[in-house]
C-alpha cells in the first residue's frame, strides 16, 4: 500500500522515443546522459538537481522525463551523447506534457531561452537583476529636453538647465549671466510681513560692505544702530521703529564683485507677499487675502508670479473665487461642491499701458483652465493683489490655505 501510494503521488513523465543513425547511415549506439537543475513540476513536486543515463542499442532511445517545458524560472534538459569512449555532440531538451511518445525533434531547442513562442515579448519581471538595475539609474525629468545642459535634480532624476544659450551653468544646475553680479542693488523691498508686531526682515542680497546699506521706511532714511540693525541680509528693527501696517520699506547696498556702470534693481526673485489667508462662510463675495504692493515698487517690464490655493469645507453647494489686480478681476471660477481642494497661477506681465495676464486653475473635478486678461491699473503708485471667494450656502466654508505673490527678475 504505500509503494501504491507513492507511485500515485510520482509527477507525471512524458517518453521520449526515437531512432537515432550516425551520418553515414548506420545505427548509433552509445550513452545519452541527461543533466537538470532543480526545478518544480507542474503538478508542484519538486525535482531535485539530477543526472541520468540511457543505453541507444541499434540506434533504440527511450527515456521518460518530467516535462519541463514553459517553468518559472526556465529549466532545461542538458543531453550528452557519448559514442565508443568519446562525447560525440551536446544538445538541450524542452520536455512539454505529452500522453504520446515524442520524438526528439519534438524536444530539441536550438539555444536555451524561454521554451515558448519566441515573437512573444520578454517581460522585464523575467530578467534576472534588470529591475534593480534600473532602480539605481536615474530617470528623466519632466522638464527633460533635447539640446540642453542636464543635471541631476533633487528626486535623482535628469532634467535640463533653462536659460539663453549665452549663460553660464552653475553646479546646482541655475543658470545665469557669466561674469561677477552687478555692484549695487536699488529699490530692494525687504520681504517679511508688516503687520506692527514683525521685527525681521530679508534683503534679496547680502551687502558688501554692511555700512553700504540704506534702509527707508515710507521714504524716510533709517539709522542703523538706532532704527534697526543688520546682520548678514536679515535686518531687525527696534520694537521703537517696528513697521506698522501699511508701511513701505526699501533698502539700496553695493554688493561684493566687479564694478558695473548701472544698478540692477533686483537680481533674485522676490517674495513681495506670502502665507495663509482667511476663511469665509457667506454667500456674498468678501476678501480672503490680500498682498499690498508698494508704491514705486514695480516697474514697467517685471514680472510677478501669483499662486493660491483654497479649501472648500460642505458637500452641497458649489462656490466662486477671484483673484483681483487692483479693481480688475484677471481669474473669476466657478467651483462644485466636489471640488475640495482648488489651485490656481496667474502670471503678471508689466507693460507701460497696460499689464496682461496668464492664468490657469483647476480642482478636485474642476476641469483645467487657461486663460489671458489685461487690466489698466496703475501699478507706479501701489496696488492691492486680492482673493475673493463667496459659498453656495450657508454652513459650508471657503478658505484660502496659501498664497504667495512674486516678483520675478
Amino acid at each position: 500500500m504505500l509503494l501504491a501510494a507513492a507511485a500515485l503521488a510520482a509527477p507525471p513523465l512524458t517518453t521520449i522515443q526515437d531512432v537515432i543513425y550516425r551520418a553515414d547511415g548506420t545505427a548509433f549506439n552509445g550513452i545519452l546522459t541527461v543533466s537538470w537543475k532543480s526545478f518544480e513540476a507542474a503538478d508542484t513536486s519538486a525535482i531535485a538537481t539530477q543526472v541520468l543515463t540511457a543505453k541507444v542499442v541499434d540506434g533504440v532511445l527511450r527515456v521518460k522525463l518530467v516535462p519541463n517545458f514553459a517553468t518559472t524560472p526556465p529549466v532545461y534538459y542538458s543531453v550528452v551523447y557519448n559514442s565508443e569512449g568519446r562525447v560525440q555532440f551536446t544538445e538541450t531538451w524542452a520536455v512539454p506534457a505529452s500522453t504520446q511518445p515524442l520524438r526528439i525533434r519534438d524536444v530539441r531547442v536550438a539555444t536555451p531561452g524561454p521554451p515558448t513562442d519566441s515573437s512573444a515579448p520578454v517581460q522585464e519581471s523575467n530578467v534576472v537583476g534588470l529591475i534593480a538595475d534600473l532602480g539605481a539609474r536615474p530617470i528623466k525629468a519632466a522638464g527633460f529636453a533635447a539640446g540642453r545642459v542636464a543635471f541631476v535634480n533633487s528626486q535623482n532624476q535628469i532634467d535640463s538647465v533653462l536659460g539663453s544659450p549665452g549663460d553660464c551653468v552653475r553646479v546646482d544646475g541655475s543658470s545665469g549671466p557669466c561674469g561677477s553680479s552687478a555692484s549695487f542693488i536699488d529699490a530692494d523691498s525687504p520681504t517679511g510681513i508688516v503687520d506692527g508686531s514683525n521685527t525681521w526682515f530679508s534683503l534679496t542680497g547680502t551687502p558688501q560692505p554692511a555700512a553700504s546699506v540704506a534702509v527707508y521706511r515710507n521714504g524716510l532714511l533709517q539709522t542703523a544702530g538706532v532704527d534697526y540693525t543688520l546682520a548678514g541680509r536679515t535686518i531687525q528693527f527696534e520694537s521703537a521703529s517696528t513697521p506698522q501696517p501699511g508701511d513701505t520699506l526699501l533698502a539700496s547696498y553695493r554688493l561684493a564683485g566687479a564694478a558695473s556702470a548701472s544698478p540692477i534693481l533686483f537680481p533674485n526673485p522676490q517674495v513681495l507677499c506670502s502665507g495663509s489667508g482667511a476663511m469665509i462662510n457667506t454667500q456674498t463675495s468678501g476678501s480672503i487675502g490680500s498682498c499690498l504692493v508698494p508704491a514705486a515698487l514695480l516697474v514697467t517690464g517685471d514680472r510677478v508670479e501669483i499662486r493660491f490655493d483654497l479649501e472648500h469645507q460642505g458637500a452641497t453647494a458649489g462656490y466662486t473665487f477671484e483673484v483681483r489686480w487692483g479693481g480688475t478681476p484677471v481669474l473669476t471660477r466657478d467651483a462644485s461642491a466636489a471640488d475640495g481642494f482648488v489651485t490656481g497661477r496667474v502670471d503678471a506681465n508689466l507693460a507701460a499701458a497696460d499689464t496682461r495676464f496668464g492664468t490657469l486653475s483647476w480642482g478636485s473635478t474642476l476641469p483645467l483652465s487657461a486663460a489671458v486678461a489685461s487690466a489698466s491699473d496703475s501699478f507706479a503708485n501701489g496696488l492691492t493683489i486680492d482673493f475673493r471667494g463667496k459659498v453656495g450656502q450657508a454652513g459650508e466654508t471657503l478658505a484660502l490655505r496659501n498664497y504667495t505673490v512674486v516678483r520675478v527678475p
